[in-house]
């Protein structure tokens, strides 16, 4: 039962009686407006690595800078770019795919087993299958809206259980298709693709489009219909990047195809991907980042092997894929947005967003529920017990017991 504050001897509530505090107000969502100047001390750090790594390559094996060792240097970078670009995309649109070491190494049995039916004629299928299976995978994540990484697990092991369904560790390639003859306009196609891409990343709009699936809340919260049709589409091209890059592992050049996960791709392929600079929260990246990133790890990986030492692409997809964590929090804390008083205005839910404080207020105070006491005369003070009956005027008399 309430009371009356007034009886207190409280005239005046307090400032804030009325207003129910419902704690810290929600973070907004992102503007897309990120600071790129970490980007660029990141890649002229990158740039001043991998010349360093090629320039102790050319002095203790220069055969690898020249002539066919040059030409395998570059279908390598080739492989390994085409599997950045496809972690790349997936992780700016804030949806990792971890299947696409195991989609390279299906692709690359795919190519060895059917290549003698011609290059082109293995690897329709193949793209076919990638984005049959982008496709289903972008649905589960879209619709169902479950984690990315959780989902594209999953279609790594079945691709790992299909691929484990050869009787022997290594598959010889049947074709005839040799991409080094091709590798300068492989590595070219590449290299475009990931500046392009890096460029067009760049520009506002196209930053808050690919980063509209990134959550700013509650994950479970659904970020309207172009969200998911963006982070759907990103799905789908990671998978067929995948596939490419798994049919350049499938020709005679590369040698035996050895029957194993591809986990170990999709490792140096994800740390290589934070390495040039894409967050791995979504949305930031960087322009130049993916081609001096490929640059730096395929140098790495040729130099261990011309030194005799050990390339396993666990160990330094492991040491890449810390580095790129580094990086990513480095990307995270000084690339952050610039809001701006019309930059949220321009929101889709600026309508929606609550007051700064989180807090509803009352249009009006509350009004008594009951009237003040009746004053009392001073030449004829009543008993304590014979009270007035509050807002009828009458006195209670106790006599009528």
């Amino acid at each position: 039962m309430g009371y009356d504050e007034s009886v207190r001897g409280n005239s005046e509530p307090s400032p804030d009686a009325h207003t129910v505090v419902l704690g810290p107000a929600p973070a907004p969502a992102e503007s897309g407006g990120d600071r790129l100047g970490v980007h660029v001390v990141w890649e002229l750090l990158l740039l001043v690595g991998a010349a360093g790594v090629a320039y102790l390559l050319w002095q203790e094996n220069p055969d690898t800078l020249r002539g066919d060792g040059l030409r395998s240097l570059l279908v390598d970078g080739a492989v390994l770019g085409s599997l950045a670009l496809a972690a790349g995309l997936s992780l700016r649109t804030a949806a990792v795919n971890l299947a696409i070491g195991p989609a390279a190494v299906a692709a690359a049995l795919h190519m060895a087993e059917q290549g003698d039916r011609g290059a082109v004629a293995a690897l329709g299928p193949a793209i076919a299958a990638g984005v049959l299976g982008g496709l289903l995978l972008a649905f589960v994540v879209t619709v169902l809206h479950v984690p990315a990484w959780a989902a594209s697990l999953a279609a790594g092991a079945a691709l790992v259980g299909y691929i484990e369904q050869r009787s022997s560790d290594t598959v010889l390639p049947q074709g005839s298709y040799d991409p080094t003859s091709d590798a300068l306009y492989l590595f070219a196609g590449f290299a475009a693709l990931a500046v392009l891409g890096g460029l067009f990343g760049a520009l506002r709009p196209i930053r808050r489009l690919v980063g509209r699936f990134r959550p700013v809340a509650d994950p479970a919260r659904r970020q309207g219909v172009l969200a998911p049709v963006v982070a759907g589409g990103a799905l789908v091209a990671s998978s067929v990047l995948a596939v490419l890059a798994g049919s350049l592992l499938g020709t005679p050049a590369a040698g035996p195809v050895a029957v194993g996960s591809g986990l170990d791709w999709t490792v140096l392929a994800v740390g290589t991907a934070l390495l040039a600079g894409t967050s791995a929260f979504g949305r930031r990246g960087g322009i130049l980042g993916d081609l001096l990133a490929v640059s730096l790890v395929t140098l790495v990986l040729t130099d261990l092997r011309a030194s005799g030492l050990s390339a396993s692409r666990w160990a330094v997809g492991a040491v890449v894929l810390g580095v790129g964590l580094v990086v990513t929090r480095l990307v995270e804390a000084y690339g952050g947005s610039r809001d701006d008083p019309e930059e949220v205005a321009d929101r889709p839910d600026a309508d929606e967003q609550l007051p700064a404080d989180w807090s509803v207020r009352r249009p009006e105070p509350l009004t008594d529920w009951a009237a003040p006491l009746p004053p009392q005369p001073v030449e004829s003070p009543t008993d304590q017990w014979d009270l007035p009956d509050w807002g009828t005027g009458r006195h209670w008399d106790p006599s009528r017991r």
